[in-house]
């Protein structure tokens, strides 16, 4: 709760200074207002973190402003606690190191303030941990333990005293078995969504007193669990259940889903991916039970055949259907094109069988379709993008892969039809500058793949700067005709850019990292393998880019201890970096340990780095969870060392890997074709 005495108010009185009063407008506004000023700072912590540092009243404003927390480090706990004393939302996914004590510390903090907590990254915690935190949290609403992979049946009893418990995510705690299931299900009445997926410890009677006793349950992921059709009839009984994940769930069949007849009444949503024992019989018990059924996920199960879409007919409510990897017939697309409903969005990726006749019935009787992809679709051609274009004007995502027979002519009728798309995903075909110029007629692009486009050059990119300026992410990964006049078009026109991978585009040079300096929402850049790019160029990006999360620079020979230095200062949000066979040395890498929210590293042939110099950097950087090494360094590094970094929630992974030298981008594609050809 907000204190009833205004935090502006104490500042007036410490303040009696009437002429400092008078130039600080922010003394006339109510701390409503000033919190409602706050909330539209959310997306950038950085104007955020600015606002406080203004003077001590915006300090103390700030802080009993932040509801939501995400730390970097658990030793840290007490002192951010006590900074954020109204925080109900606690993010521990970026701590690896959570112990009970750590547990014992928020609970004691937080209180009855705190509604959420993350731990879904975290380790070293037992049950009395969790005990003491739900024991003391009593307003917890949402708990997530994904990959608590030591959690046992004894964890699960304590999670059972969270009486207002309505969200628990136990994905992956393999440990926990029906026993410890079912304790969670007589004390947590409440549950309203509930994961269990890569529970192997839990079968039909864990399940089953679940779906029992959570009679509020809308959301139940049971993916890759031993369960079978025993269970079933009591999940069919839960009346208020809306989605329901059944993915990999290889025990269940036909006679399972016949026992869904009798309910199921409310739900909305259902995955059964991996499924390979339903048919078409069980998919017709469906028809007269899941009538309010708007999602289905069917994606590497059985042939879609005339005989599973004729049974699914009768669903008038379905929006959504997902069959990615299944083989597909003609028959079967015709017979989906058939069905009374209109589908906003169909996803046939990776499915063999698609041919131009199939697609082509289909989206010409579907004309609503918002999104289609058609990822390694590798059969079609230009008279399914002709038809595509032509029927479904509306489309805001349109992914197509791979998709090799089609001509670049036929790209052209993307832009000319298809101008709402907002997504589009042309990696790896045979579009050209004259396909990227009809393109850029869709103005509302905000995610643009043209990974593998080797047709494409800085002319037709040109065109997609000066005319999508809403675009956030674009990939021109192995693009080798793009370069630095590509990049600056691309620079000046979309300066809400996020994501940008120029991997292997080996014209780019400084001047291209001189251009997207300018985009200062840029969060994530990939450019491996630039050999043209130096430290002054990424010393550019680092400068302009301060909410950069994520790098790749590796094969980058040119960036040595000159760009890390910059890096250090600026890029004080750096999450993970890849700084393979660069000249990076000891200097460089040391420098990196100012870097506190620095988590994930691959470094893998570094010349200039000694045992001395990497275990001084590991050390240093006290926020590491995961690091990339060359096997050989293994034996070099003191095993007292390595025990205390592992300790501390970092986990090794050792590669023997031999030294690569990088092939051209089209060389690599015509290997990558004849591979294809095998």
């Amino acid at each position: 709760m907000i204190p009833k005495v205004s935090i502006l108010g104490k500042m007036k009185k410490q303040k009696p200074n009437s002429e400092s009063n008078f130039n600080n407008h922010f003394d006339l506004l109510s701390e409503e207002i000033v919190f409602s000023i706050l909330d539209y700072l959310n997306d950038n912590p950085i104007d955020k973190k600015s606002f406080s540092l203004v003077c001590k009243s915006f300090y103390a404003i700030e802080s009993h402003h932040r509801k939501i927390l995400k730390p970097l480090r658990s030793e840290h706990l007490t002192k951010i606690l006590s900074r954020y004393p109204q925080v109900n939302h606690l993010d521990l996914s970026l701590c690896p190191r959570i112990t009970d004590s750590s547990l014992t510390v928020i609970a004691s903090f937080c209180k009855e303030m705190l509604r959420s907590i993350n731990l879904s990254r975290s380790k070293f915690f037992t049950h009395v941990g969790l005990s003491n935190l739900v024991l003391n949290c009593g307003n917890l609403v949402e708990i997530d333990l994904s990959n608590a992979t030591e959690l046992k049946d004894v964890a699960a009893a304590a999670l059972a005293e969270a009486k207002n418990l309505e969200k628990l995510l136990l994905v992956r705690c393999k440990s926990i078995t029906d026993i410890g299931l079912g304790c969670i299900a007589v004390g947590c009445r409440k549950l309203r969504l509930l994961s269990l997926r890569w529970c192997l410890g839990v079968g039909d009677l864990g399940v089953g007193l679940i779906a029992v006793k959570c009679k509020e349950i809308r959301c139940l992921d049971l993916s890759y669990l031993p369960i079978t059709n025993e269970c079933l009839s009591s999940i069919s009984k839960l009346q208020y259940l809306e989605d329901l994940v059944l993915e990999g769930c290889y025990g269940i069949d036909d006679d399972s889903l016949a026992s869904l007849k009798q309910g199921c009444k409310s739900l909305k949503a259902l995955d059964m991916s991996s499924c390979q024992n339903v048919s078409h019989v069980g998919l017709s018990s469906l028809t007269s039970s899941a009538e309010c059924l708007q999602q289905l996920i069917l994606a590497y199960g059985s042939p879609v055949t005339s005989a599973v879409a004729d049974s699914l007919q009768k669903l008038s409510r379905l929006r959504s259907v997902k069959l990615d990897g299944c083989q597909v017939t003609c028959s079967g697309l015709k017979a989906i094109g058939n069905w009374c409903v209109s589908l906003r969005e169909l996803s046939l990726s990776k499915c063999l069988g698609v041919t131009d006749e199939g697609l082509c019935s289909l989206v010409t009787k579907h004309k609503d379709l918002t999104k289609l992809d058609i990822t390694c679709c590798r059969k079609i051609t230009h008279v399914s993008i002709s038809h595509i274009t032509n029927s479904c004007a509306s489309l805001t995502s349109l992914r197509m892969e791979s998709c090799t027979l089609v001509p670049r002519e036929a790209f052209v009728l993307i832009g000319q039809r298809c101008q709402y798309l907002e997504e589009l995903d042309l990696t790896d075909n045979e579009i050209d500058d004259e396909g990227l110029k009809s393109i850029s007629k869709c103005a509302r692009l905000s995610s643009l793949k043209l990974g593998i486009c080797l047709n494409i050059t800085d002319h037709g990119l040109t065109h997609i700067g000066m005319c999508c300026s809403n675009l956030k992410e674009l990939d021109l990964y192995r693009s080798a005709g793009i370069s630095d006049l590509g990049i600056l078009a691309i620079a000046r026109g979309c300066v809400g850019l996020e994501m940008i991978n120029i991997a292997y585009c080996n014209r780019i040079t400084d001047g291209s990292f001189i251009s997207l300096s300018k985009c200062s929402k840029l969060n994530t850049l990939e450019s491996r393998s630039c050999p043209l790019v130096t430290s002054f160029g990424l010393a550019a990006v680092t400068v302009g880019c301060k909410q950069l999360t994520k790098l790749d620079i590796k094969n980058c020979r040119n960036i040595d201890d000159a760009g890390m230095i910059p890096l250090a200062h600026f890029s004080l949000n750096l999450k993970q970096i890849n700084l393979s066979y660069t000249s990076v040395t000891d200097v460089g890498l040391l420098s990196l340990a100012s870097i506190s929210s620095l988590q994930n590293i691959t470094i893998l042939h570094l010349k200039g780095l000694s045992p001395g110099g990497l275990g001084a950097a590991l050390l240093a950087c006290g926020g590491l969870t995961k690091v990339k090494l060359q096997t050989s360094f293994k034996p070099l590094l003191p095993q007292p060392l390595l025990q205390h970094l592992e300790a501390r929630g970092c986990v090794f992974q050792w590669r023997e890997k031999p030294f690569q030298a990088e092939v051209d981008p089209i060389c690599w594609k015509i290997q990558l074709d004849n591979l294809d050809e095998d």
